[in-house]
C-alpha cells in the first residue's frame, strides 16, 4: 500500500471585482475531510487576457497557499490544466510548479480543452463523462490513479467538491481578507 501523500487542494471564483481563493489540505488525498481550510478575498485582480488565463489565477493560488499553515504539502491539486497540449504549453498548473520552485501539481479538469487528447481520462462513480488530468514532477498514469481514488462515489471527488464550494462560499470558511 502507499504511504499517504498530504495535498492541498485549489481553487478560484470570480465576482464583482473580487476573487475568492480556496485552498484545503488533506493528510492524504483519499481522504474524505480536509485538515486545515482558508478561503481570502482578493480585490486586486489582473485583468482577464484570453490565452493567458494564469495571470489572473496565479496569483490566486500563492496568496491562498502563503495562508496555509506549514509544512507546504507534497502535492498541490488545481481545478484545470498543468499542460494545454501535449507539446507541453503551460496551463496554470504548470505556472505554479514553476512559482513554486518545482511543486508537484495534478491538474483535474471537468471539460476537454483543444480534444484534450494528451490528457489522462479519469471516470468515476457511474459517470460517462471523464475527469481530464495532467500533472507535473508526478507520472501522469500515477496522477490519473490517484484521482480515481479520490474519496467519493460520484464523478467529481468529495474535496475537489469541497474546494469548489467554499471558492463559490456555498459553505462557511474561515476567510482570510488581503
Amino acid at each position: 500500500m502507499a504511504r499517504p501523500v498530504s495535498a492541498a487542494i485549489l481553487d478560484v471564483d470570480y465576482g464583482e471585482g473580487v476573487a475568492r481563493a480556496a485552498a484545503l489540505v488533506a493528510t492524504d488525498l483519499g481522504d474524505a475531510e480536509s485538515e486545515h481550510e482558508r478561503v481570502i478575498e482578493l480585490a486586486h485582480l489582473a485583468p482577464y487576457e484570453p490565452g493567458s488565463f494564469y495571470r489572473r489565477e496565479l496569483p490566486c493560488l500563492l496568496a491562498v497557499l502563503e495562508r496555509l499553515p506549514p509544512p507546504r504539502p507534497e502535492l498541490l491539486v488545481i481545478d484545470g490544466y498543468v499542460w494545454l497540449d501535449a507539446a507541453g504549453t503551460k496551463g496554470l498548473g504548470a505556472h505554479l510548479s514553476d512559482a513554486l520552485g518545482g511543486a508537484r501539481v495534478i491538474g483535474v479538469a471537468k471539460t476537454a480543452y483543444r480534444g484534450a487528447a494528451f490528457a489522462a481520462r479519469v471516470l468515476r462513480g457511474t459517470s460517462q463523462s471523464p475527469l481530464f488530468v495532467t500533472s507535473v514532477g508526478i507520472e501522469p498514469s500515477e496522477a490519473a490513479a490517484l484521482v480515481a481514488a479520490m474519496h467519493g462515489p460520484h464523478r467529481i471527488p468529495t474535496l475537489l467538491r469541497r474546494v469548489d464550494q467554499l471558492a463559490r462560499s456555498l459553505v462557511a470558511p474561515r476567510v482570510d481578507r488581503g
